[in-house]
């Protein structure tokens, strides 16, 4: 009489292999594995794959994702990266990385050197391409038009204070995106300024120098101020996680924070010293339906 296979095994003998459930891997805003890898986006500009490193003053940088012979890339041109901070200068390897900005087709800059022109000329045609495919759609252009129009005043990277510290943001505050995975592992799309969450306001404040530094000639600043609404609402915006993710801790994070602290000095170039048009927060269908109504 055959016996019974064990547990472990099928009817054929082979073996039983355990599913375990997937967990997902939530990265400590305060810890250090954040600088340890580059965390892969697209430029919203041009559409291409970009990585984010920060540098050894903290301050973020795009670079291009694929390493190049060091003998293609001008010098002043090299990057390399080293225990996850980005230096702009070569190694001393035959490898070495570059900044997305001096390769990005979307910017009205100084033609590429002759060394990058080709591949800037493949990102070009990269870009035409997933523009025609409907995968992504460039940014508006500014109208050109030969009347006198006011100038509109919309931080590309606003400044916001948050926890009673200012941060200078990677884009404006209306396109701040939930850097929380969704269930299909990918990046969740909805914003921070949510329609059923309360809002930051608009100041104007002294644009007045700390820590022994030099005066700035600015009087005033805009920044978006969000010390007024109650501190697990800062908490969220710190985290950047949108209300529903925010809800569910056990999420985990497919980008890093775009907050960078703000320095007067370094960051004077993103000082505006005129209050921005209202953020437009976006609206679900039962308030838009609540205000259509007479």
């Amino acid at each position: 009489m055959r016996s019974t296979p064990p547990a472990s095994h099928h009817w054929d003998r082979s073996p039983v292999l355990a599913h375990r459930a997937r967990r997902s891997l939530q990265i400590t805003p305060e810890g250090a594995s954040r600088l340890r890898c580059g965390q892969s986006d697209r430029c919203r500009d041009c559409g291409n794959r970009i990585e984010w490193y920060h540098r050894s003053d903290r301050r973020p940088v795009r670079l291009h994702p694929q390493e190049l012979p060091a003998t293609r890339v001008p010098a002043a041109c090299r990057w390399h990266v080293s225990s996850g901070i980005a230096h702009p200068a070569g190694d001393g390897s035959s490898w070495c990385r570059l900044p997305h900005a001096v390769l990005c087709p979307a910017r009205d800059t100084a033609p590429a050197p002759p060394e990058l022109a080709g591949l800037r000329r493949s990102l070009a045609v990269h870009t035409r391409r997933m523009i025609d495919a409907g995968v992504f759609t460039p940014p508006p252009a500014s109208p050109d038009s030969s009347a006198p129009q006011p100038p509109v005043c919309r931080p590309a990277r606003p400044i916001v204070q948050l926890l009673y510290v200012r941060y200078l943001a990677s884009r404006p505050v209306d396109e701040i995106q939930c850097v929380a995975q969704t269930r299909r592992r990918h990046r969740c799309t909805s914003p921070l300024l949510a329609s059923d969450a309360p809002a930051g306001t608009w100041r104007l404040v002294p644009a007045t120098a700390t820590g022994g530094q030099l005066a700035l000639p600015a009087e005033v600043m805009a920044l978006y101020d969000l010390t007024g609404v109650p501190y697990a609402e800062q908490l969220r915006w710190r985290a950047q996680r949108c209300p529903q993710h925010a809800a569910t801790p056990t999420a985990a994070d497919l980008a890093v924070a775009g907050w960078e602290p703000f320095d007067p000095l370094h960051h004077h170039e993103h000082i505006h010293t005129r209050l921005p048009t209202p953020v437009r927060r976006p609206r679900t269908a039962g308030r838009a339906r609540q205000t259509a109504r007479p």
